[in-house]
């Protein structure tokens, strides 16, 4: 390696030093860089990624450069002062055997593998020439993740380059380098895998998560105290943000007096009330139990057993309507409790308005560390088993607010449409802490079901962000007009598989693309979503793609995942379906006093999701249905969503509607059988027939076919799997 020049070396070392003002690069431990030459894979986010890695790098670093650069009055100095090795896409040969040179002679060099910056956020596709480069010159490739530069000025967060205003001064930048892959195992899905390792770990390093959710919430409420964050749909009341603020924190003092418990039930649907008491019970230091009305009765006392409750937040209209909820024994009424406080109310009122955050949640004594303790308690919908206790840390939610926020790309005062039930996992992350925190204004109403009404809240206060279901979305086919949606940026949809003829109706009708998400009660519970594609910088630029149809999206930042053998946890390559292992800032920490249940689904950090799944060679993620949508029957696994849709095709049924579902049941001769559930007449054996003729195995084709008047639902639209099975079982008897 020819040596550099004294002026050369100043000016190298001036360069870094002006770029060290401007960024504080932390290396996280991290092996150490392999003697020798060893080949640098990084992600690429930043026009000056670059720099930020040479900063992290004790040892001189070249970097492969498109030749176009070196036309480039301003970066061509640059590229040859740091030894830069010039690529042409016409000459490749040439760069390569320049870079494999560098390595043979013991340098580090610098490739990065996805060949473009990404306009996404996300790790887009690996190209393949690095394992060819490394192959040849007989080196190790270090896998590298630097964290938190998308959102600097030189990324293209906000869908543009530059021209944005620094979020922090100086900015700061993680660095991780990961164990050295060998040449022979270094192709682009194990590099995937070390980086998306990488991210997730360097994410976990981010210092707010060790924060508390109430003085997150304070943060965000304080910014703005005349700005509206709740607009009731029921009664069309506003509350502001200083309101807000001082109701929660004087119902907080109350909480904190009355109630010497660690937990707290909250019995109310989206609104005012629902969010004032959440807000006030997280102030007081508490855990807020948000309960699930709809459940049944067995269902809400194990509940509040698990949770050990004595004390719920309610109103007196509901306390009428639930006339068989075990209410325990110390019944808090809103509508009691507000008025007797109107004092303390006017006080926070007016402290919230002369001093900063910090100094409010200090006098209001709100914990200043939440990191891995209990924020948020949630149950599970209990579509398969009995509830379990989800526990939510204030880590898992800042984080996966974080997460999310970063995706959707929001402003401060864009409307959302708050309906979804708070005891869901979506409607108290997304619909309520979210907006709390990142200043949102949440458009209210205590139910999704009511189309109509929704509809008309989304036109009249613009909202920019709809969440749903597909079972959902066919009601707005049927009863909204698309006026009424206009204002609609994105529209989101989870809890159940979308399908593509009702994405593809809705877009027809209201010009609006469906986004399909995924996430889960465990995960906080954001994993993906499909985004809009980001715009092209210009004419030359290639294009990338943030959705991809049938798929739910790219994982969230920060997030980890495997595939695995469903029945041996053995590793599977990325695009074989398997189950789904998570790992990541927005995992859940346990199922609440159930060490047997979470031993199951928790090993090391890794989350077993219990869907089966795979991804593409881009990183989007393909939902392939849930195990326990799934029957092993004769040794092989029979989907039921694919016996769903054959059968569907036999009858003439249009979509997906939920007239029929399939469930298995224990069978003696071949492990499991099929069971066939209608909510409409047919001709069963006819249908075998139709089946048989249509190709489906003779294993797929349902066994028994059983009537009911209907197919059971949960609250949320998604198929109460439990019910279903029990409605089989006992038909199979």
């Amino acid at each position: 390696m020819t040596g550099l020049s004294l002026t050369e070396t100043l000016l190298r070392w001036v360069g870094l030093g002006l770029a060290s003002l401007f960024y504080r690069v932390r290396v996280l431990p991290s092996p150490q860089l392999p003697e020798g030459g060893c080949l640098l894979l990084p992600n690429h986010v930043t026009w000056v990624d670059s720099l930020l890695l040479q900063l992290a790098t004790p040892r001189r670093v070249r970097f492969l450069a498109d030749e176009s650069h070196y036309r480039n009055r301003w970066l061509a100095p640059w590229l040859v002062l740091f030894g830069a090795i010039p690529v042409s896409p016409t000459r490749a040969k040439t760069g390569i055997r320049s870079a494999v040179s560098a390595l043979r002679n013991g340098e580090v060099v610098c490739l990065f593998p996805e060949g473009t910056l990404t306009r996404t956020g996300a790790l887009i596709r690996l190209q393949r020439g690095f394992a060819l480069i490394a192959q040849e010159a007989g080196v190790p490739c270090v896998p590298v993740w630097m964290d938190g530069t998308w959102g600097s000025v030189f990324s293209f967060s906000e869908r543009r380059y530059f021209f944005k205003r620094p979020r922090a001064f100086p900015y700061p930048v993680r660095v991780a380098f990961g164990e050295p892959l060998s040449p022979e195992s270094a192709s682009p899905e194990r590099l995937r895998e070390c980086l998306w390792d990488l991210s997730a770990r360097c994410y976990q390093e981010r210092p707010f998560l060790k924060g508390h959710l109430g003085r997150a919430a304070i943060r965000g409420l304080r910014r703005d105290l005349g700005s509206t964050v709740v607009s009731d749909g029921m009664d069309g009341t506003e509350l502001t943000a200083g309101n807000l603020l001082a109701a929660s924190l004087a119902l907080a003092s109350l909480l904190r007096a009355r109630c010497p418990e660690e937990r707290i039930a909250v019995v109310l649907p989206p609104g005012k009330g629902a969010t004032v008491a959440n807000l006030a019970v997280v102030l007081a230091g508490k855990v807020p139990v948000n309960l699930n009305f709809t459940a049944g009765r067995s269902a809400l006392v194990a509940a509040c057993r698990i949770a050990s409750v004595r004390s719920v937040l309610t109103a007196d209209a509901f306390v009428a309507r639930l006339p068989d909820f075990p209410w325990p024994e110390n019944l808090l009424l809103l509508e009691q409790f507000l008025p007797s406080i109107k004092r303390r109310i006017v006080f926070w009122r007016l402290v919230s308005a002369f001093l900063p955050a910090e100094w409010i949640a200090c006098l209001a004594k709100v914990p200043a560390r939440g990191d891995r303790s209990e924020a948020v308690l949630l149950f599970t919908s209990g579509s398969a088993g009995d509830p379990k206790g989800v526990v939510l840390s204030h880590r898992n939610l800042l984080g996966n607010v974080a997460q999310f926020s970063s995706m959707l790309g929001l402003r401060r005062g864009d409307a959302i449409l708050a309906c979804l039930p708070v005891f869901h996992s979506f409607g108290s992350t997304v619909n309520l802490w979210f907006p709390l925190i990142e200043g949102l204004r949440m458009v209210t109403y205590p139910s999704p079901l009511d189309i109509p009404k929704n509809a008309e809240l989304v036109e009249r206060h613009g909202v920019k962000l709809v969440c749903s279901t597909p079972t959902f979305l066919r009601g707005y086919l049927r009863k909204a007009d698309p006026k009424q949606l206009a204002s609609v940026e994105l529209l989101v949809t989870g809890a159940e598989k979308l399908p593509m003829d009702l994405a593809d109706a809705f877009e027809a009708r209201f010009g609006i693309p469906v986004l399909q998400g995924y996430g889960l009660t465990e995960t906080s519970p954001v994993v993906s979503v499909n985004l809009p594609d980001p715009p092209p910088v210009d004419a030359a630029s290639s294009p990338q793609s943030s959705s991809r149809s049938g798929s739910v999206g790219m994982l969230a930042p920060g997030l980890s995942a495997r595939i695995r053998d469903p029945e041996t946890a053995a590793p599977l390559p990325l695009d074989a379906t398997g189950m789904l292992w998570l790992k990541g800032v927005n995992i859940f920490e346990g199922y609440l006093d159930d060490p047997i249940r979470t031993a199951l689904v928790l090993q090391e950090g890794w989350f077993a999701t219990g869907d089966l799944a795979r991804f593409d060679e881009d990183g989007f993620l393909y939902i392939e249905g849930r195990l326990s949508r799934f029957s092993k029957i004769g040794g092989e696994m029979v989907p039921h969503e694919t016996v769903e849709a054959a059968v569907r095709r036999c009858l003439g049924i249009e979509g997906e509607d939920l007239s029929v579902t399939v469930t298995g049941v224990p069978d003696e001769a071949k492990g499991e059988a099929l069971v066939l559930l209608s909510s409409r007449e047919l001709e069963f054996a006819q249908l075998r027939k139709g089946l048989a003729a249509a190709g489906i195995p003779n294993l797929w084709i349902p066994r028994q076919w059983v009537r009911c008047p209907e197919i059971p639902q949960l609250a949320s639209g998604k198929l109460d799997l439990r019910r279903i099975q029990q409605l089989a079982l006992k038909a199979s008897e």
